[in-house]
């Protein structure tokens, strides 16, 4: 068997436990990648899956590296593999210990930029003032209030269908890896979004998309990131005022009134809270950063 009719089992079991479209072309990219480092593809053998050895995984790795690919990138190569590798093992018998052993390199995560408390209420009151037409601006200041507001990502707030909508005080949210969580809705979130609706030319059905386009389908993640660009332009913003900053800002400032992490890692959909005490060090090091301009120096 080739290992080509293994990749495509693999794929298919990807999309089976709900992995996105950009997380299966970004996955196949890395194992492809690693596949014609081993050889042909089109001529590559399970039994040569099997044969991997450790020199042959460092040598990808360290080719990797010396292509300019970053560490989260090269782990998250192999992390691919891994996944690859996992299902190939479980499903048809490959031999997968010298993948399994394998580490990668340890990468620092960077930490969370959000926008302070006065730039995101900035960034939603001026979202929408240079659209060609009033309804645009208005969809465009709904999706970016439920992502501060509400603290979703871009994907799932245009994931919300026409049946949605009005909003109710909580809304059931499916994030990544279809875990499902209820968030609160705040009243100015649910206004946002009435007032998008009421304006919409375009007739939302119950299954359809809750926020379309020009033309009526499914709006494009592109011109949510479009919007807010413009509107970093205009006010000065940094290039990571990005919309899933908006997300970050809703956490980091909830955490600074007083929020705990639990709760802030369900309102987030976190898999780890790992990944929610990030935002303990971005309120440390604004802390910080108060007290090196406050603090009198001795002179």
């Amino acid at each position: 068997m080739t290992v080509r009719p293994l990749v495509e089992d693999w794929r298919r079991a990807l999309v089976a436990r709900g992995a996105s479209p950009a997380t299966l072309e970004a996955y196949s990219r890395d194992v492809w990648r690693f596949l014609r480092a081993l050889g042909d593809p089109e001529t590559l053998s399970a039994d040569d899956l099997s044969a991997l050895n450790q020199p042959q995984m460092r040598r990808w790795m360290a080719d990797l590296r010396r292509e300019g690919l970053s560490k989260a990138s090269v782990a998250r190569a192999l992390s691919s593999v891994k996944s690859f590798y996992h299902h190939a093992s479980e499903i048809h018998g490959i031999r997968a210990d010298v993948v399994r052993a394998a580490r990668g390199p340890r990468a620092p995560r960077p930490l969370p930029r959000p926008l302070s408390r006065k730039d995101a209420a900035a960034v939603l009151n001026m979202t929408g003032l240079d659209s060609d037409e009033d309804w645009i601006g208005l969809r465009d200041t709904a999706v970016l209030t439920l992502l501060y507001g509400c603290g979703l990502r871009r994907s799932e707030a245009l994931s919300l269908r026409g049946g949605d909508a009005p909003l109710g005080e909580m809304l059931r949210i499916t994030g990544k890896g279809n875990k499902e969580r209820i968030v609160p809705v705040l009243p100015v979130a649910r206004e946002a979004v009435d007032a998008y609706v009421a304006a919409c030319p375009h007739a939302l059905t119950a299954a359809g998309p809750l926020f379309v386009g020009v033309r009526g389908g499914a709006l494009n993640p592109r011109i949510v990131s479009g919007a807010m660009q413009t509107i970093r332009a205009a006010m000065g913003l940094p290039d990571s005022a990005t919309p899933h900053a908006l997300r970050h800002s809703f956490a980091t400032h909830l955490l600074s009134a007083g929020g705990d992490l639990r709760t802030i890692q369900t309102l987030l959909g976190h898999a780890s809270l790992s990944s929610t005490e990030r935002y303990t060090a971005v309120d440390e090091a604004r802390l910080l950063e108060v007290y090196e301009q406050a603090h009198p120096r001795v002179l």
